[in-house]
C-alpha cells in the first residue's frame, strides 16, 4: 500500500490491509436483524397472495433511495407496490395519522415504512384501525413506546443485536430485500434466473453517505460495492444523470461526489419542491427520462443554494446584532423550512455549537391547522441532540409537539407563541449537557504531507477512497508562506502557497476573509481540472 495510504488508515484504526477488501459476502449476514425473518416471511406472503403494497417513503435522500431500493426490489419479485411520499409542507414528517388517510385512498394491504415509522405511533393504530398492515423499516432512535406494527426492522430498536447500529434507512430496507429474496428462495418462487439485487448497491452507497451515517466497516463495504457499479457503468440511469448534470465523470465517481454532488440534487427535491421527482429519476431505467429529471433537480439545487445564501446571512446579521452571546436557537419568518437544516449545519460549522433553525408551517390539529414553527438541527461530538430535545420535552411538557432524529441531527415542531420559551429551555439544557471539552474547536489532521506527495497519484489515490462521517476524508496539516491571494467567484479565495520552496496552488471555499503571510494551514489534497488538464490543488479548510 502506497505509504501515505497506510499512515491514513493506520490512523482511522485500521489494522490490516484485509479489512479494506470490501466484499459483499463480508457484509453481516441479515438474520442478525431483529424481526427481519417476519418481515421477509410477511412481505413474501403478500407478493404470492397478490396484495398491494404502499411504500411509505421520506423526503431526502436516504428515504428516496430507500423508497427506489424497494420500489425496485419488489417488482422483480412480482409485487404490486407503489409509492406514496409525504409533502413536507403539509404533511411534515412520518407516517401521521393524516398521511395514512392519504395512503388509503390507494386501498393497500401493507404499508412499508421506510427511514421513518418507528415513532409513528398515531399513524400505525390509524392504519391498524384501517385494517391495513403496516411494517416499519427505520434506523432512528425509537422513542419510550413502539408502535404497534405487523413487523419492525431497525437495528437500534430494543433488542436487536445486529452489530452495526449504523445503517441507514436505505441500508436496513436492502437489508430486508436481501432476506425477502432468501424467503422466496426457499418456496421456489425463482423458476428461472433469480433477482440481481447487487445492482442495488448503488442507490445504497447514495442514500448511506448522503445521510451521513457513520461509516464503519458494514457500510464502507456497502458504499464500495456501489461505487464500483458507477464507475464501471452499470449504476441507475438516475445516479448517471445527476453526476453527468455536475459535469462529474462516472469512471472517476467517489464518496465525495455522492456526498457533495448527487446527494444534494437528490435532496432539492423534497426541500423545494416534491421528493416524488428524485424518487423517479431513481427508478426510471429510461436514461432520456433520467437526464431530463436530473436537469430538473440541478436547477432547484440552484435555486435551493440561493435560497440558503440569503438566509445565512440574514442569520449572520442576527448573530452580529446579538454580539458576544451563544444563541443556539435561530429563526426568521421568511425563512424556508426546506433549507433550515442546512442553514443550521452552516452556523453549526461557524460557531461550533449545537444550532436550531426554525421557520413557519402549519400542523393539523383537533381545532383545525395549527400555525407552528418547524425546526431542524445540527449538534457537535459531546451533544446527542436527540437526546437533549427529549430531556426538554420532559422538563417542559408540552413545548415540543413532536421530535425526533440522531445523535447530530434531529427535527421538531413547536408552536409558534412556543419560541421564545423552547429557546430558553434548550440553552439551558445545552450548557447543561456540553462537557467544557467539547467547546474547544478541536480540527484532527493526519499530520504533515512531503511534498513528493503533492501529486495526481496521491491525490487520486485519495479521492478514490470510501470517506465518510466517522472515517473522514484525510485531513493534512503544514505551515506555508502565502503569496498571493484573490477573491474569485465573490465568494471563493483563491491562493498561492509556498512551502520548501514549491509553489501551489490552493482554494479556500465560501470564505473570503485574507490570510496572513504566513499560516499554518488543514488542507485537503485534490485534483483540479480545467480545459482538460488535471492538477493539484490544496483545499485550506481552517487555518491558525
Amino acid at each position: 500500500m502506497h505509504p501515505v495510504l497506510a499512515r491514513v488508515y493506520a490512523g482511522r484504526n485500521i489494522r490490516s490491509a484485509t479489512e479494506l477488501d470490501y466484499e459483499l459476502g463480508g457484509l453481516i449476514a441479515p438474520a442478525a436483524l431483529k424481526g427481519i425473518d417476519a418481515a421477509a416471511a410477511l412481505l413474501a406472503d403478500s407478493i404470492q397472495q397478490g396484495k398491494r403494497l404502499l411504500i411509505i417513503a421520506d423526503y431526502d435522500a436516504d428515504g428516496a433511495t430507500a423508497c427506489a431500493v424497494g420500489m425496485r426490489a419488489l417488482r422483480s419479485f412480482g409485487a404490486h407496490v407503489d409509492y406514496l411520499v409525504p409533502d413536507r409542507f403539509k404533511l411534515g414528517y412520518g407516517l401521521s395519522p393524516e398521511l395514512v388517510e392519504l395512503a388509503a385512498q390507494r386501498k393497500p394491504d401493507l404499508l412499508i415504512t421506510v427511514d421513518n415509522g418507528i415513532a409513528s405511533v398515531d399513524g400505525v393504530a390509524r392504519a391498524r384501525s384501517l385494517g391495513i398492515a403496516t411494517l416499519i423499516t427505520d434506523h432512528h432512535l425509537p422513542g419510550p413506546r413502539l408502535p404497534d406494527a405487523e413487523c419492525i426492522v431497525n437495528p437500534n430498536q430494543p433488542g436487536c443485536a445486529f452489530p452495526s447500529k449504523a445503517l441507514a434507512g436505505v441500508g436496513v430496507m436492502f437489508y430486508v430485500m436481501l432476506a425477502l429474496r432468501a424467503e422466496l428462495r426457499k418456496r421456489g418462487a425463482f423458476r428461472e434466473k433469480e433477482p440481481n439485487l447487487a445492482a442495488l448497491t448503488d442507490l445504497v452507497a447514495l442514500g448511506t453517505i448522503a445521510d451521513v451515517v457513520p461509516l464503519d466497516a458494514n457500510n464502507r463495504n456497502l458504499v464500495a460495492q456501489g461505487l464500483r457499479r458507477i464507475r464501471a457503468g452499470r449504476g441507475a440511469p438516475g445516479i448517471a444523470a445527476l453526476l453527468r448534470a455536475a459535469g462529474r465523470a462516472l469512471a472517476e465517481a467517489s464518496s465525495f461526489d455522492l456526498g457533495f454532488i448527487a446527494g444534494p440534487r437528490l435532496n432539492a427535491a423534497g426541500r423545494l419542491a416534491d421528493m416524488s421527482l428524485g424518487i423517479e429519476c431513481l427508478i426510471t431505467d429510461d436514461e432520456a427520462r433520467a437526464a431530463n429529471i436530473a436537469q430538473e433537480l440541478d436547477r432547484l439545487n440552484r435555486e435551493r443554494r440561493n435560497i440558503e445564501a440569503e438566509m445565512l446571512q440574514q442569520a449572520t446579521r442576527i448573530l452580529e446584532s446579538i454580539g458576544a452571546s451563544e444563541q443556539n436557537t435561530f429563526f426568521h419568518p421568511d425563512w424556508h423550512q426546506g433549507v433550515v437544516g442546512i442553514v443550521a449545519s452552516r452556523l453549526k460549522d461557524r460557531l461550533h455549537r449545537p444550532v436550531i433553525c426554525f421557520a413557519k408551517a402549519e400542523e393539523a390539529a383537533a381545532e383545525g391547522r395549527l400555525a407552528v414553527l418547524r425546526g431542524s438541527g445540527r449538534s457537535i461530538p459531546g451533544l446527542h441532540l436527540r437526546d437533549a430535545l427529549d430531556a426538554v420535552s420532559k422538563r417542559a411538557p408540552g413545548l415540543i409537539r413532536r421530535f425526533g432524529g440522531h445523535a447530530m441531527a434531529a427535527g421538531l415542531s413547536i408552536a409558534a407563541d412556543d419560541y421564545e420559551r423552547f429557546a430558553g429551555e434548550f440553552a439551558r439544557t445545552v450548557d447543561e449537557l456540553l462537557p467544557a471539552e467539547a467547546r474547544l474547536r478541536v480540527v484532527e489532521t493526519d499530520g504533515a504531507l512531503d511534498a513528493m506527495h503533492y501529486s495526481l497519484e496521491v491525490a487520486r489515490l485519495l479521492d478514490s477512497g470510501i470517506w465518510g462521517q466517522g472515517f473522514p476524508q484525510p485531513l493534512f496539516c503544514d505551515t506555508f508562506a502565502v503569496e498571493n491571494q484573490r477573491i474569485v467567484g465573490e465568494r471563493h479565495l483563491k491562493l498561492w502557497l509556498v512551502k520548501g520552496g514549491r509553489r501551489i496552488e490552493a482554494m479556500r471555499f465560501g470564505a473570503v476573509d485574507q490570510l496572513p503571510s504566513q499560516v499554518r494551514a488543514a488542507y485537503r489534497l485534490s485534483v483540479n481540472e480545467f480545459n482538460g488538464l488535471k492538477n493539484i490543488q490544496l483545499n485550506v479548510e481552517h487555518y491558525e
